[in-house]
């Protein structure tokens, strides 16, 4: 008797396990539109772990936004949920392709990031070789005026040798006349 009883009960837990576990609702929502909710509701919770303050500041009720995007209340979102739910493998399926497209997002936004990053930083090297090119430049103006200055130097002793040279050269002159009229 007890063998027929435990057989009775494992026929019907097995004959169970073949209905579904929930019953569909009445207002199920499309497996896609529930994909989209549970992105939509993936990148929210990214966005308030990322900057919590945006969310709060921009007057953003995450639940309330997916309500009033789809047009639904959070009944039929939890019963929709439940049904999906209950077949874990096509459940794993819609959270899959999420990844998949939050995967896709996620590179377009790092190649975005990567050609901004560049970008960014061809500019502040265009910048530096600007400040060394100003720098060189004056620079060269300092060098250019101190030459300047050097040859102007350097012609005024010249000059002033020059004239040296030339009284120098009438004193002896005029010693050299000055002897040979002695002399005479």
């Amino acid at each position: 008797m007890k063998k027929i009883l435990f057989l009775f009960g494992l026929v019907s837990l097995f004959l169970s396990c073949n209905k579904d576990l929930v019953e569909k609702p009445d207002n199920l929502i499309d497996q896609q539109v529930m994909e989209n909710i549970f992105y939509d509701m993936s990148i929210l919770d990214a966005l308030k772990y990322q900057n919590p303050n945006s969310i709060n500041a921009n007057g953003i009720d995450p639940k309330t936004y997916i309500f009033k995007k789809y047009n639904i209340d959070s009944t039929q979102l939890a019963k929709s949920n439940a049904y999906y739910a209950a077949d874990y493998r096509e459940y794993k399926k819609m959270f899959d392709h999420i990844n998949d497209r939050l995967k896709k997002e996620k590179d377009a936004v790092d190649l975005i990031n990567k050609k901004f990053d560049a970008k960014e930083t061809a500019v502040k090297k265009a910048k530096a070789k600007k400040i060394q090119d100003s720098i060189k430049k004056v620079q060269k103006l300092k060098d250019l005026k101190f030459k300047k200055e050097k040859d102007s130097l350097d012609k005024v002793k010249k000059a002033k040798e020059l004239i040296t040279k030339k009284k120098t050269d009438s004193v002896n002159a005029i010693k050299k006349k000055n002897s040979l009229k002695t002399k005479k």
